[in-house]
């Protein structure tokens, strides 16, 4: 499959935003948007499909360059939602071929300043308010069949809209039961790793050929993919694990809650202060160009080597 280079896969040519901004505000960094597309209450980000994926900084034209928004998950047809209250510019044009997908609009206002493309606004211009209906989602499918449809979704300024999409978790939800939250986006239940060429995943397996005893449970999470904090907590890190710089050897550690772990193998969108039980953490590196054909999965590890199987099965038995 050729490798296609367009909005939904890469950042907007800079002679395009010369020409619709005049400055790019700062982002703040404290607020939450609303949900952006019906169906998606968290608005859940894009993993990896056969097109590539839809975190920030994703790889794009073959490594080249960098994906400069987030894909947030949108079936085609379903109605879209002003993530804040502001004014409305448009219309944004990429393609400029005229195919289903080629729409867009811009939403300006609150501090922020946004795009949001593969969308058709129900008009360009006036005023919005947060959470009122922007749209409809374009028929992505029609277009790259077999994708994650999406709506992707840029700062003005360049910067990661991640954590603006991760809705805040009132403390009256953190704390439900003992069991942590769903750790990786596409794994709702925290489903553990079954065997591989390379071993299998469960709390207790076989390491170094039987001399070593796995002291960490692996977590599925295709490469790409949103990590999310499994309970709140204090950051601190990077916590490195193999020490040789190879493409996934990042971690970071959360103490909280009464409960400490270390989670590998993925790249933390920061390494300290305070994050919420759901909050978006980071997403997962790209085990495939290391270990190819591993089932790819999030290392977890309590920072006193106990077991955490019991917390992570999240829903089992219900």
């Amino acid at each position: 499959t050729t490798r296609l280079n367009f909005s939904c896969f890469s950042s907007f040519p800079r002679e395009v935003f010369t020409k619709q901004l005049d400055a790019h505000p700062p982002q703040q960094q404290h607020q939450h948007w609303a949900q952006l597309c019906s169906g998606n209450p968290t608005n859940r980000i894009r993993g990896c499909d056969r097109y590539g994926c839809g975190s920030f900084g994703a790889d794009r034209d073959s490594g080249k360059g960098k994906h400069l928004g987030v894909d947030v998950i949108c079936s085609d047809g379903a109605t879209v939602y002003a993530p804040f209250s502001g004014q409305l510019s448009g219309p944004i044009r990429f393609f400029h071929n005229g195919n289903a997908i080629d729409d867009g609009v811009q939403i300006r206002g609150s501090g922020f300043c946004v795009k949001l493309v593969c969308i058709h606004p129900f008009r360009y211009h006036g005023q919005i308010r947060r959470g009122q209906r922007l749209g409809k989602m374009l028929p992505m499918q029609k277009v790259y069949p077999g994708i994650i449809s999406h709506i992707h979704v840029e700062n003005c300024d360049h910067s990661d809209p991640t954590h603006l999409l991760t809705p805040a978790v009132p403390p009256s939800q953190q704390q439900q039961d003992g069991r942590w939250a769903a750790v990786c986006a596409g794994n709702p239940t925290n489903e553990i790793r079954g065997c591989d060429k390379y071993g299998c995943g469960y709390y207790g397996a076989p390491r170094r050929s039987g001399k070593g005893k796995h002291r960490a449970v692996d977590v599925i999470c295709a490469d790409g993919a949103t990590v999310y904090a499994p309970f709140s907590g204090q950051l601190s890190g990077p916590v490195k694990f193999f020490h040789n710089g190879n493409a996934i050897d990042d971690g970071v550690q959360i103490r909280g809650s009464g409960f400490c772990v270390k989670l590998l193998c993925i790249h933390p969108v920061r390494y300290n202060g305070a994050i919420s039980k759901g909050q978006v953490l980071g997403r997962m590196l790209p085990m495939q160009r290391v270990f190819p054909g591993i089932t790819s999965h999030i290392h977890i590890e309590n920072c006193d080597h106990s077991d955490p199987t019991s917390n992570l099965e999240r829903g089992k038995g219900q």
